[in-house]
């Protein structure tokens, strides 16, 4: 090989095919995504892609994984020594707000294609986050020395939601601009005053006789997949929990993806009407605090919810994930107005990405059982969406 050809080529084509795949991952879903393909956009060879990983869940791996080097590098230079302690804290979130901007497709990757990592990278990612959030939670208490130390985890459990928040739309800001609000949006969540104890209310509902065969599918289908993923759980296994033979399912669904496309339909049916009740208020702002309630309630109390945020919509028919895809723009921009309304010194775009936030920040505590087993958690929840909007 001559020395002109072998300057030519790139100082780091490791990090370079990584980023091709990244961007591939994130625009077709990692299931959708081959080797060949990879290659393809990055203008290699097949071989010449194996030489620097193994296989397509080594290529997820060194790009998630790498997101977390940054962010455990902007814990520790934050945290340091070095930066004065009342100025840590706002020079930690102003690192992770840029990172954030700056590197969207990570956080995307980690909450979308994060389930097809091998169990000992997920395990390994788990324990490093919880390496960094406990860092923040001592940073805050040094700030706030006044929080229970539980108190100080949730609230840093959420702001790193706000961060992630970025990874679920695609409006942006200039991108000093989007850092910066990302930081106000983060320091509202660190500053916020949490409710005081209160007996939560009660939310059984007495039953109407026996559910139909379909809803007991229905059911078990939900439970199951919220358990295991879509992906691990077979028609035969929700027969079996539905008590009924697995063949037998599918007199009601013809396929997994239909269950998935009917869970996706009764999780909007559930967010519409309690948008309804909440909607009946006295002007934009308490209407803007009651649909944030009752989100909270909604997705705390509906298992159809939760599901339908972690399904892999691949799987659904393009005219189904157009369909859900449609609803859930129609709900967000219900919030979207009312934020308008209630702060119209917020411009639209950036009124966007705070609901966002404040969405991200429900979706993702609700389904971490580190804070969400808190006895009070709803009412904590509730306040912190409220924070964020700032209708608190």
């Amino acid at each position: 090989m001559t020395d002109s050809v072998r300057a030519a080529r790139p100082r780091d084509r490791k990090a370079q095919l990584a980023a091709v795949a990244a961007e591939l991952f994130r625009a077709r879903g990692f299931p959708g995504v081959g080797i060949k393909d990879i290659a393809d956009a990055a203008g290699v060879t097949g071989p010449a892609l194996y030489r620097h990983f193994a296989d397509k869940q080594a290529i997820l791996a060194y790009v998630v994984l790498s997101g977390f080097e940054d962010l455990e590098a902007a814990t520790a230079e934050a945290l340091s020594d070095s930066v004065p302690q009342p100025d840590q804290l706002k020079d930690l979130l102003g690192r992770l707000a840029t990172q954030a901007v700056e590197r969207r497709e990570i956080a995307a990757l980690w909450r979308w294609e994060g389930r097809h990592l091998p169990k000992e990278d997920q395990r390994e990612i788990a324990r490093r986050s919880t390496l960094a959030l406990t860092a923040w939670s001592k940073a805050l208490l040094t700030r706030r020395p006044e929080l229970p130390a539980e108190d100080a985890e949730l609230l840093c459990w959420a702001a790193l939601s706000v961060f992630g928040s970025v990874s679920v739309h695609h409006t942006s800001v200039a991108r000093r601009r989007f850092a910066q609000l990302l930081v106000e949006l983060a320091l509202a969540v660190l500053n916020a005053t949490l409710p005081s104890p209160a007996t939560p209310p009660s939310t059984a509902v007495a039953g109407l006789g026996t559910p139909s065969r379909r809803e007991q599918v229905l059911a078990a289908a939900t439970e199951l997949f919220a358990q295991r993923g879509f992906h691990d759980v077979s028609m035969e296994d929700i027969g079996a929990a539905a008590g009924i033979a697995g063949p037998s399912v599918y007199r009601h669904f013809p396929s997994k993806a239909a269950l998935m496309v009917a869970i996706g339909h009764r999780a909007a049916d559930r967010l519409a009407l309690a948008a309804e009740r909440a909607l009946q208020a006295r002007d934009e702002e308490d209407a803007l605090r009651r649909l944030a309630a009752s989100y909270v309630h909604t997705i705390l109390h509906t298992p159809e919810l939760l599901v339908s945020f972690s399904a892999d919509r691949v799987t659904m028919p393009d005219r189904d994930k157009a369909d859900l895809l449609r609803v859930q723009r129609d709900y967000v921009a219900q919030w979207v107005t009312l934020l308008s309304a209630a702060r119209p010194e917020l411009p639209p775009r950036e009124a966007k990405i705070t609901v966002h936030a404040a969405l991200t920040i429900a979706n993702d505590l609700a389904r971490t059982r580190r804070v969400a087993a808190r006895p009070h958690f709803e009412a904590e929840l509730t306040t912190l969406l409220h924070t964020v909007l700032g209708v608190a």
